[in-house]
């Protein structure tokens, strides 16, 4: 267990410092995110290689973090290259100090995201047969990444018209909540973890602080609460996207308020 904690969590970390020298040098935002989805990508299958005779289920959820990585990854560069910059590394990017602390910590939370996969993998998964459990969790997987999927499509769509990029999205998805893309993204890692879960043993705890912790970024952390504070900036003085806040459900898919 140790040895995989150690690997991954390492992995991880030098993933991100390859990453960060990249864009320290050369002052740019298109690695960023695209470093966050691929290390997913790899730690996944660090793992997958090292199992010994792996099973369905060790072989399902290696494709179900791969999945939804490269998803992610492939959908933020093409962002990336289209918008240029990122306003979020403002003021960051410029000093390396800074700069580092923001790959270091994305460096530990893909690892702490991870926690129920790694763990699941180190106490030999690969030769669990496949349960109820596993069927229940790649469900609630496969909905998540139907929905961040459709989401961010919409967005991105939306976003490109001529006049779009000055409104706030309130169409698609984006009419039953203000960030159905970050619901579908916790459904993702909650769904990984109930399909892991009866196989954590007491390790369960351990497991929990992955999804906690995308919960935790997500409703707490640089997710919703950034992006709500710069909507208020832009649009808190009208009318219409006042009640477009009060009709609309903040992160659940759910019918508008009357």
């Amino acid at each position: 267990m140790t040895h995989d904690l150690a690997l991954t969590l390492g992995f991880s970390l030098v993933i991100q410092a390859a990453f960060f020298v990249v864009a320290a040098t050369l002052r740019t935002d298109k690695v960023t995110d695209l470093s966050y989805g691929l290390t997913f990508v790899v730690l996944a299958m660090i793992l997958f290689g090292q199992a010994r005779e792996p099973r369905w289920p060790a072989t399902a959820l290696a494709v179900m973090v791969v999945a939804w990585g490269v998803r992610l990854a492939a959908y933020l560069l093409y962002r990336i290259l289209h918008i240029q910059r990122d306003p979020r590394f403002d003021g960051i990017r410029e000093h390396p100090l800074k700069f580092a602390q923001f790959w270091f910590f994305q460096g530990v939370a893909v690892w702490v995201i991870m926690l129920p996969t790694i763990v699941w993998f180190a106490r030999a998964g690969t030769g669990r047969t496949w349960s109820v459990w596993m069927t229940g969790g790649a469900l609630i997987w496969l909905a998540g990444l139907i929905i961040e999927t459709i989401a961010d499509i919409q967005k991105y769509r939306a976003k490109s018209l001529a006049g779009r990029r000055s409104r706030w999205m309130s169409s698609g998805l984006w009419r039953y909540s203000r960030h159905p893309n970050y619901f579908g993204e916790l459904l993702c890692w909650w769904g990984l973890f109930v399909f892991v879960l009866p196989d954590l043993g007491w390790w369960v705890v351990m497991g929990l602080a992955g999804p906690l912790a995308i919960t935790g970024l997500l409703l707490f952390g640089t997710g919703i609460p950034t992006l709500e504070k710069s909507a208020q900036a832009k649009w808190g003085a009208d009318p219409d996207y006042l009640a477009y806040r009060r009709r609309t459900s903040r992160l659940i898919l759910w019918w508008p308020k009357r």
